[in-house]
């Protein structure tokens, strides 16, 4: 009879690691397959999903500081992928949406996107996949929570 060992933090910590990259180079590729960026598919992606955005709602979806979000915005507008709109809320701010070929674009981006993640994740049944996101969740709130009190622990130890 064999005895399990147990399972450390830190071999956790490379599974999960190493999955990430595997799965992240499916992901990359299959959207740079598209004649498309990282950031701007997420851009595109954000307002297929969510509709018209501001830049600012953009922003806390695709994590980007301003100045490389107006970036990906002017160079979005400038393919014709994107139209700005005045916002009927604040005629300061200005509504990001799709424009005709920037929908047809990211729909078909995405489609291929999601069939190549898809065929990634096929090894897992609905079942698996439900519960890898359900502990994926539960730990990344957790490690959310905790990393103020592990940020402050590191810093005090520095300052000794």
């Amino acid at each position: 009879m064999s005895v399990k060992s147990p399972i450390d933090a830190p071999g956790l910590w490379l599974v999960l690691l190493r999955s990430f990259r595997a799965l992240n180079h499916i992901a990359e590729r299959s959207i740079s397959d598209s004649g498309l960026g990282l950031t701007d598919f997420a851009t595109l992606e954000a307002l297929l999903h969510k509709g018209p955005l501001t830049i600012g709602e953009i922003q806390s979806k695709v994590p980007l500081a301003l100045g490389s979000m107006t970036a990906v915005v002017d160079r979005l507008e400038r393919r014709g992928l994107i139209l700005r709109t005045p916002s009927p809320a604040d005629r300061r701010a200005r509504v990001l949406k799709l424009s005709p070929k920037g929908r047809a674009v990211v729909e078909d981006a995405f489609r291929r996107h999601a069939a190549d993640l898809e065929s990634a994740m096929a090894v897992l049944t609905q079942r698996e996949k439900r519960q890898l996101r359900a502990l994926l969740k539960k730990l990344g709130r957790f490690a959310a929570a905790t990393e103020p009190k592990a940020t402050a622990k590191a810093k005090s130890r520095n300052t000794r």
